[in-house]
């Protein structure tokens, strides 16, 4: 190696230098720090996008600043943006964790639907109040149609499963708040 990024193409891994890392470090630091929720980038060299939940943007942040960060991830790869999307992820369970959110985690394996039919309204939307045993949503799993049922009172907060899409077992469906 080389000590430089190199694009191990054929088994589609990169490997980045330490530096190039440290510079990913520090802008999602700086994106925090400053309350930034979304931040994207697309040059011909780096394509990258940063969403945070939970947190608001901020007015006014230096773009003088942002680009002084950015200058040193010009060599970033794709592997940045899988890199960052990770860490939204980990700070998404943060932030579940800081709210004492529960989560609704799928019995089985199967596809998720939220409406008991196509163009039916879903069984709950974010801020509904739900009790134990209502039917929060249906997954499908070898052409049979199971309800699945809240296991605690409270409000749900965010619907992670998206409609249609298959779930693994698991795999969180809602976070609810509990009362």
């Amino acid at each position: 190696m080389k000590g430089k990024a190199e694009a191990l193409r054929g088994a589609g891994r990169v490997m980045m230098e330490e530096n190039s890392l440290d510079k990913l470090r520090e802008l999602v630091d700086f994106l925090k720090g400053n309350g930034i929720a979304e931040f994207d980038i697309d040059r011909p060299d780096l394509k990258m996008r940063i969403k945070f939940a939970g947190t608001a943007a901020a007015p006014g942040i230096d773009a003088s600043q942002l680009a002084g960060l950015l200058a040193g991830a010009g060599g970033a790869t794709a592997a940045h943006a899988k890199a960052t999307a990770v860490a939204g992820a980990a700070a998404e369970e943060k932030a579940a964790e800081a709210e004492k959110l529960q989560e609704v985690k799928s019995p089985i394996v199967g596809t998720f639907y939220e409406s008991p039919s196509p163009g039916a309204p879903p069984f709950v939307k974010i801020g509904d109040q739900v009790e134990v045993g209502q039917v929060l949503c249906i997954i499908e799993a070898m052409k049979l149609m199971n309800e699945i049922e809240s296991d605690v009172a409270g409000e749900v907060v965010k619907r992670i499963a998206s409609s249609g899409e298959p779930v693994e077992y698991g795999q969180p469906l809602f976070a609810i708040r509990p009362r």
